[in-house]
């Protein structure tokens, strides 16, 4: 079929247009340059067409959505949307360079990489989701890149509100990457196909195709649709790849919607364990959260792994920087732990770094500090219901200390927060595992983590490497 010829581009007060950034079965994208301030950007606009009142309203609807995430680091920034003279619907977005889909295919991408990617388009995808919204879409060709490189989500085009989805209305999808469940009919999104989506997506940057398309086979959309019906995706075959990451994405992108993870944090987890067994920088999850509810912890036992983006205008907000955690090995959702150590571990230190805040009247002063009592009331209130774990034991093996405890009652998304000489690891098993040089001792605390809050830890409990257990 040939394509089509993209539209003439509107004629936008303020912007200059310079050519054709590409076309869609909806819309077309041109770039345009802003007289002020002077920048290029990204025009999207609705082809003549196609656009009536219910396409103008969705319209409107997409670009108030847009407009509502768009402060999130990992999701495209709309700068405004209107109806152009010729009465095309149109939004002006941040210009980024070409989707991921353009690339995986071409070249291996980087483990690293692609880890770093699922956690920050994941973090932006858990945020919609506490919006109430769900993408629907999520697939590498909605992953663009930023002028600074950073990968971002855009394309919230067919998104909709979660629990709202009016079963009349026709839902668009991308086979490869859609969960069988929203292929099927049997569901017209959730929370946990979009968990599915995500790593169908990040299994295609590591493989360099789609999960269950074949190399020289047959992969119409009857096909592709036939093989993830079935269920069960092959390991990608990159030899870097880790068996805990194999692990996870075939839990991720399970047939049966109640074997994988609850919620994308859930699964963000998972990729942060993966970087933490290879040793790799762990990447934020950004997820924003009231700044009121932040607990604010009493000592250096909070290790949370999540980054709240506290809202600039609170008064005595304070952004706390948290070192990545390392080690934990990651086995599908639940996971055991395990720390190799020499003779001389590396200590690992926390820096902290204290801002003063000038207030110029005394007024401002007592708001600040009621501000600040406020944030510690609501802290303590909301670690007060996180269980603690009371009963870790240590038993000694030749070349390790295993340590195991009871599980006090962890829900969806809860992980454990294990402390060992200094070093943090989250994880969902309740074992964990510290291997080293005979004769070490070798000690960890262990709290439950829930919702970005870490609660009390655990007395500490030692064990002697090659002692009596």
């Amino acid at each position: 079929m040939a394509r089509r010829l993209p539209s003439d581009p509107p004629v936008i007060a303020g912007f200059s247009p310079v050519h054709v950034l590409g076309s869609g079965g909806f819309a077309d994208v041109f770039l345009y340059e802003q007289d002020m301030p002077r920048r290029q950007v990204a025009v999207k606009v609705l082809l003549d067409e196609v656009v009536d009142d219910r396409v103008r309203q969705m319209f409107q609807a997409e670009a108030n959505l847009m407009a509502r995430l768009s402060t999130h680091p990992s999701i495209l920034t709309v700068f405004q949307a209107s109806i152009a003279p010729d009465g095309r619907p149109y939004l002006v977005m941040e210009l980024c360079s070409s989707s991921l889909s353009e690339r995986y295919r071409r070249e291996p991408v980087p483990v690293s990489e692609v880890l770093a990617i699922g956690v920050r388009i994941g973090s932006a995808l858990e945020t919609a989701h506490r919006e109430g919204v769900l993408h629907r879409d999520v697939k590498p060709s909605n992953i663009l890149r930023t002028a600074y490189g950073a990968p971002v989500l855009s394309d919230f085009g067919i998104a909709a509100t979660i629990g709202s989805v009016d079963p009349d209305e026709p839902v668009g999808m991308s086979i490869p990457w859609s969960a069988p469940e929203v292929l099927g009919d049997e569901s017209r999104g959730s929370v946990q196909s979009e968990v599915y989506s995500l790593a169908a997506t990040v299994w295609s940057l590591l493989a360099g195709r789609s999960p269950f398309e074949i190399r020289g086979g047959a992969n119409s959309a009857a096909d592709l649709m036939d093989r993830i019906d079935k269920g069960g995706v092959k390991p990608t075959g990159r030899p870097d790849v880790p068996p805990s990451l194999e692990r996870l994405l075939a839990t991720a992108m399970a047939r049966r919607v109640a074997a994988r993870p609850a919620t994308v944090m859930e699964f963000v987890r998972g990729l942060q364990q993966v970087e933490a067994e290879l040793g790799l920088p762990q990447t934020p999850a950004d997820v924003a959260v009231e700044a009121w509810a932040v607990s604010t912890p009493s000592s250096g036992a909070e290790r949370t792994v999540v980054r709240e983006l506290q809202p600039p205008s609170r008064v005595g907000a304070r952004r706390r920087r948290r070192r990545p955690v390392q080690g934990g090995t990651s086995v599908g959702v639940q996971s055991v732990g395990t720390v190799h150590r020499t003779g001389s571990a590396t200590r690992a230190r926390r820096r902290s770094r204290s801002n003063l805040l000038w207030i110029g009247s005394a007024g401002a002063v007592v708001v600040a500090a009621l501000a600040v009592v406020a944030v510690l009331l609501v802290g303590r209130a909301g670690t007060a219901s996180i269980p603690t774990v009371s009963d870790v034991r240590a038993q000694a093996g030749a070349d390790s200390v295993s340590f195991s405890w009871t599980d006090p009652g962890l829900r969806s998304g809860d992980t454990f927060v294990i402390t060992s000489a200094g070093a943090t690891t989250q994880q969902t098993g309740t074992t964990f595992v510290v291997s080293g040089t005979s004769g070490a001792e070798e000690c960890i605390t262990v709290a439950v983590n829930r919702d970005g809050k870490t609660g009390a830890m655990s007395a500490e409990q030692c064990g002697t490497i090659g002692g009596a257990g």
